[in-house]
């Protein structure tokens, strides 16, 4: 047991057993299927405790990380050293007019199927998105021309004292897959969007049409973090990567999509480090022959594993 576990055992004991893992293997919790062991994993399910135990790590400097549904995630194969929280137990979703409210631990995707069935229109872009509301804040998610920031009125954060707060849209600083929260240690608790009435029929379709183009498209059969790059102004990153003849090349497990050449796929029990050297490798080739700069959007965290202990 390290000593970030020693300390939390302490700190936490009233907190429900239950709720609090520790030496957890995160692969259990990303789509990618990679990543090691989580010190302590916690799943808070109130605000207060959110607050807790910021308040707590920040006090008694213990290093925290936050974890919604992992589909955009890499975490190195050293795992993640202190505390995680995973806000999947916080999922509430309400409803008052054209107003809806969601917890950041629901999935985006129930969230646009919900606002089908109140006839609101404005989630049509996230019926496919398969985070939660919270990371899709974060990355400020989008698809198929919409976005997160379209239709976000508000969100409830905790801050990295344990404050909570409100921020308004303009204070979210919402851009091309970024947000005020990168690089900064505050967490989305709760997110306000704003949506419009409209025709079911018509709101259904979209989102059957929606549907359908992301099934046909995307490799959706193996484990994936999704799309691993940004776009890159003027070009597409996965015809890029398609140029460069990249298409169907391994690493270990871990293979770039025959489907979908944006997409890194797990094909046979792909470790982190196999992830993080294809991304170098496409990095370098797109770069090599198209002196484009390909961006990760996918979030890289933990620890490599030689440094997996404290």
């Amino acid at each position: 047991m390290n000593s970030y576990q020693l300390l939390s055992k302490s700190l936490f004991d009233n907190f429900h057993k239950d709720r609090i893992r520790y030496s957890e293997p995160i692969r259990n919790y990303t789509y990618t299927r990679l990543g090691g062991e989580a010190d302590i994993l916690m799943f808070p399910e109130t605000i207060d405790e959110v607050a807790m135990i910021v308040k707590q790590a920040a006090q008694h400097d213990i290093p925290l990380t936050i974890l919604g549904y992992g589909s955009n995630m890499i975490v190195r194969d050293g795992g993640i050293r202190g505390i995680t929280i995973s806000l999947q137990n916080l999922n509430q979703v309400s409803i008052d007019g054209h107003t809806m409210t969601a917890q950041s631990g629901a999935a985006i995707i129930d969230v646009s199927r919900q606002a089908l069935g109140e006839s609101l229109t404005g989630l049509e872009f996230a019926c496919g998105i398969p985070g939660s509301v919270g990371g899709a804040l974060y990355m400020n998610a989008g698809a198929y021309g919409g976005q997160m920031s379209d239709v976000v009125d508000s969100a409830v954060v905790v801050t990295e004292v344990g404050e909570i707060i409100t921020m308004q849209s303009d204070e979210l600083l919402l851009g091309y897959r970024k947000s005020v929260f990168m690089g900064k240690r505050d967490i989305i608790i709760e997110v306000k969007f704003n949506l419009q009435p409209g025709d079911p029929v018509q709101i259904k379709e979209k989102m059957d049409e929606l549907t359908y183009a992301r099934e046909s498209k995307q490799p959706l059969e193996y484990a994936s973090c999704g799309s691993v790059f940004k776009r890159p102004e003027g070009y597409f990153a996965g015809k890029l990567i398609q140029d460069c003849g990249l298409q169907g090349t391994r690493i270990g497990g871990a293979e770039v999509s025959r489907k979908h050449s944006g997409f890194i796929v797990n094909v046979d029990n792909a470790t982190a480090q196999d992830y993080i050297d294809m991304i170098a490798l496409i990095q370098e080739k797109v770069s090599s022959q198209f002196n484009v700069n390909l961006e990760t959007e996918v979030v890289i965290i933990g620890d490599e594993l030689n440094n997996a202990k404290c």
